[in-house]
């Protein structure tokens, strides 16, 4: 007789704390793809079952709840983390034990483990395109800022050293704040700002503290069709948290947004929003926790197990049609072949893409290559 038990997975995601906005539109992915997996007959029948617990933002409480799950609650998979101080808190336990971390959060780069699935975007994807976008419009000299910890230190370095390849390049300057950053914080550096006048700002804040740099900047009174934000980190549930119109003007670079006009999107966005209200405010890290658990469902479905060696190989090479589109895990380096896209905030709290690749590009975390080669040439007409 088949096996009929339920299959349980590990979710960490903070509900909690600085960084709960995204941490609960994950869980919201989360849940959303497990309720679709088991709405259409599980694996094989076999219902998935979320073992969930509110690491609270806290890296220790990452790793401490990511060794409850495995050897008490005997879970192979875990799915979670969203800053990388939290990953790298949990990498190890994950190894130590020898099971599976599926990773859905842009970060740093430079950085391989077996035990890991890497679904959010790694430098290539996203920081490699943004430096080519805003030199190219605004020009190349920078101010970077960023949030105490090791995703902006590495982020900022990475993107000054692309910046500094073009002609006329500046660093003007490069600070960072706690992760609970209020306006307060900020005043000092939009004083430095006023006075350097950079072309633009980079800025790898992240959590609650990112609603205050944007408060802070329109304070300052800057003018972001002169001297605009662009980010990594700002998505559509950070803007949600500035207050009208705060936000309209700046940049991001990130595999998906909201306004993607393709029926995937569209049909996701609706059982999101059936599900869990107009409240809910989906972004990349959102997407990103979608898809992989349709990823390790199809994979599971092949392999009949979760155990590591069992299910790897079948994750390793995947595909899935994804809302931003069809996705691949790249199975040299265990991280995904995605859509770049850049985005300017509207007056709506939105995101118009002004640029997006023509087909998905393949993960390059080492920075082996900065190659461009995969983006449309056609660039949509900036406003005034």
């Amino acid at each position: 007789m088949a096996d009929k038990a339920p299959i349980s997975v590990g979710v960490l995601y903070s509900e909690t704390g600085v960084t709960s906005t995204i941490g609960t539109s994950q869980l919201q992915g989360t849940l959303l793809a497990i309720e679709e997996i088991n709405a259409a007959g599980g694996v094989d029948g076999r219902e998935i079952v979320a073992m969930r617990y509110d690491p609270q933002s806290n890296p220790e409480r990452y790793a401490h709840l990511a060794e409850k799950l495995i050897v008490q609650d005997q879970v192979n998979v875990i799915f979670g983390c969203y800053m990388s101080s939290s990953r790298k808190a949990v990498i190890p336990v994950i190894e130590k034990w020898n099971k599976l971390l599926f990773y859905p959060t842009l970060y740093e780069g430079f950085e391989y483990s077996g035990n890991v699935i890497y679904t959010g975007a790694a430098p290539n994807q996203n920081s490699v395109q943004l430096a080519e976008f805003m030199t190219t419009n605004f020009g190349s000299r920078v101010y970077l800022i960023g949030s105490d910890y090791i995703y902006p230190y590495e982020s900022n370095r990475i993107m000054g050293e692309l910046v500094m390849q073009r002609q006329g390049s500046e660093k003007l300057g490069e600070r960072y704040v706690a992760l609970n950053a209020s306006e307060k914080d900020y005043r000092a550096i939009m004083a430095d700002i006023r006075d350097k006048r950079p072309d633009f700002i980079f800025s790898t804040v992240v959590g609650d503290s990112t609603a205050s740099l944007y408060r802070a900047y329109a304070d300052a009174g800057f003018d972001p069709s002169i001297m605009p934000i662009a980010s990594l980190t700002t998505s559509e549930a950070e803007v949600s948290q500035m207050g009208h119109g705060v936000a309209t003007g700046h940049f991001t670079a990130a595999p998906y947004f909201q306004s993607i006009d393709s029926a995937a999107n569209r049909r996701c966005l609706a059982r999101l929003r059936e599900r869990f209200g107009d409240g809910c405010m989906p972004n990349l890290c959102w997407e990103a926790s979608y898809f992989q658990l349709h990823i390790f469902a199809n994979a599971y479905r092949l392999a009949g197990s979760d155990r590591i060696g069992e299910i790897l190989p079948h994750i390793l090479g995947s595909e899935f049609d994804a809302p931003q589109g069809l996705v691949k895990i790249d199975p040299s380096n265990h991280h995904t072949c995605l859509y770049p896209r850049i985005g300017r905030v509207d007056a709506r709290g939105q995101f118009t893409i002004v640029r997006q690749a023509t087909r998905a590009v393949s993960p390059d975390p080492y920075l082996v290559t900065h190659s461009l080669g995969d983006w449309m040439a056609k660039l949509d007409t900036l406003q005034a």
